[in-house]
């Protein structure tokens, strides 16, 4: 072997369901230079230590998004992660299938929930039926238009950001983070005529259970920032049909709570969240919270700058233009 190459184990994640009772980590180790992709190594080891080892690959070109996959415990394509700043910051390679999608085989996931949440945003334009588009003719868009999709059109579909996604582990529903990407490429679509419709039928179950950990937009390999675009929907949601549900009124209670003081007032946080009556609900958790923390009772002092903080606000929230004669 050359001098260039290092020692690469591999600890690869083995499970077939219905034969095998849990799953199981079977460790290989290969000779290879350290540029060498972490999908160069699991080939190698499938050609020539165990043929039995399943895993999915395409292009092998970061291109296809098909060998997504977690390696040491993050979710990335393989075929464009190397094996020598793996080894030298965890001194192996930890290889798993993605989370949030029933195992297949090995490192093989079944993906009908990524998809089925992504066919639910209906990613096709819907238009106008009265104005039928020229039938082999392009509707043109202005560059500004464009810009708008932001890196919408780079996504590859590779669901690393799926697996990468909290709330989608904890509620099935979620539609994950790629589904609200791509819906927010044609909420923004001047050819689109269901922009209302779209931000109105998300809005319950599907934006406001977004955690904000950004963890899909360190995942993503085409820097698609789904977390982003996540957050540009909320703001649209909002001016749509306002705060009319816990995770909307949660966020602009947040935000308007911070004036005059620039910290949180946690008790009229609770109320702007759930109403005098549904502050109710919450007399037992709250008791709780000020057996530890009595001073949430209390009222919050000015912080040190707060006209910065207003500066924040105004520009923000600008004041309404008035009509000259």
């Amino acid at each position: 072997m050359s001098d260039d190459t290092i020692a690469v184990p591999f600890d690869i994640y083995r499970f077939l369901p219905g034969k095998d009772q849990i799953p199981r980590y079977q460790r290989y180790t290969l000779q290879l230079v350290p540029h060498t992709p972490v999908l160069t190594g699991l080939l190698q080891i499938r050609s020539e230590l165990d043929p039995t080892l399943g895993l999915r690959y395409s292009c092998r070109s970061a291109i296809c998004g098909s060998c997504a996959m977690q390696i040491n415990s993050k979710s990335r394509l393989a075929c464009e992660t190397q094996v020598g700043p793996e080894v030298e910051r965890h001194g192996r390679i930890v290889v798993e299938p993605m989370r949030n999608q029933p195992v297949l085989r090995d490192l093989v996931v079944d993906q009908s929930p990524f998809w089925r949440e992504y066919q639910k945003v209906e990613p096709h334009l819907k238009l106008d039926p009265r104005r039928p588009m020229p039938e082999g003719k392009p509707t043109p868009m202005t560059p500004a238009e464009v810009d708008r999709f932001k890196e919408t059109p780079r996504c590859i579909a590779c669901a690393a950001c799926y697996s990468a996604c909290p709330a989608a582990e904890a509620d099935p529903g979620f539609p994950g983070p790629m589904a609200l990407a791509k819906l927010y490429r044609f909420v923004v679509d001047p050819r689109d005529t269901a922009h209302q419709e779209r931000l109105l039928r998300i809005q319950p179950n599907g934006l406001w259970t977004c955690l904000r950990c950004h963890l899909c937009t360190e995942a993503c390999p085409k820097d698609v920032r789904p977390s982003e675009r996540i957050r540009d929907l909320k703001e649209m949601a909002i001016a749509v049909q306002g705060a009319t549900e816990l995770g909307s009124k949660h966020a602009y209670g947040f935000k308007e709570n911070l004036k005059g003081a620039g910290q949180i007032n946690e008790m009229k946080l609770v109320r702007a969240t759930f109403g005098l009556s549904g502050m109710f609900g919450q007399v037992g958790q709250g008791i709780r919270v000020w057996r530890k923390k009595p001073e949430i009772m209390k009222k919050p002092r000015k912080i040190e700058g707060m006209d910065e903080l207003d500066k924040i606000y105004a520009a923000l929230d600008p004041p309404p233009k008035e009509d000259t004669p």
